[in-house]
């Protein structure tokens, strides 16, 4: 379980406690991409008591486990006007994890006035992202990128572990496959299918 404390929880948690921390506490969450850091980032908007926690994704098994994990509402990619709904007209915290400029465009659609979106995937040097100037100073909108979660390991590690020990941060639930050094095939074809969310390598 541990292991499960590098990149994934460091970036998907941290993105919420640490880079959002100014939006917190947030009555409304939506999280983009469920993969191992967006469920982080899921399990982190749950523990600081988000009303509304949208998570959004194509794959109907992470929506399901989204849901299973502390989701009120599960919405498939791509359907922002749904997010806005679930959320009374805009989240307050919009997370963005996949690293597609397409995805933080909707997370940053789905945002309300005054709200944050936040962008901890790493989108290929070459995309741009476009969105509305008028948008930003009017509804007083706040933009930000998180890089590992701007999680500081020998601080935000023993933070986040001792969050799990008292149950409010469930990083085992995101455990999904244990491989042996001969199975590691197969561990990348799961991820390349979406079937994974977290596989640990058993020496």
């Amino acid at each position: 379980i541990a292991a499960l404390f590098g990149c994934a929880v460091l970036t998907g948690a941290g993105a919420v406690l640490n880079t959002a921390a100014d939006a917190l506490p947030a009555k409304s969450v939506a999280v983009f991409g469920l993969g191992g850091v967006g469920l982080a980032a899921l399990l982190a908007a749950v523990s600081q008591g988000a009303e509304t926690v949208v998570a959004v994704d194509r794959v109907p098994e992470k929506l399901e486990l989204a849901l299973d994990l502390g989701a009120t509402v599960a919405v498939n990619a791509g359907e922002v006007e749904a997010v806005r709904e679930a959320s009374g007209g805009g989240v307050d915290l919009a997370l963005e994890t996949v690293g597609s400029e397409v995805v933080l465009a909707q997370a940053y659609e789905a945002t309300g006035r005054g709200g944050m979106t936040v962008s901890a995937g790493l989108a290929h040097p070459d995309r741009k992202l476009s969105i509305s100037a008028l948008s930003l100073v009017a509804e007083e909108r706040t933009l930000k990128g998180s890089y590992l979660g701007s999680c500081i390991p020998s601080r935000d590690i023993p933070r986040f572990i001792e969050m799990y020990r008292q149950g409010v941060l469930p990083v085992d639930r995101l455990l999904s496959h244990r491989l042996t050094p001969d199975e590691i095939n197969e561990g990348f074809d799961r991820l390349a299918s979406g079937e994974a969310v977290r596989q640990v390598v058993i020496y």
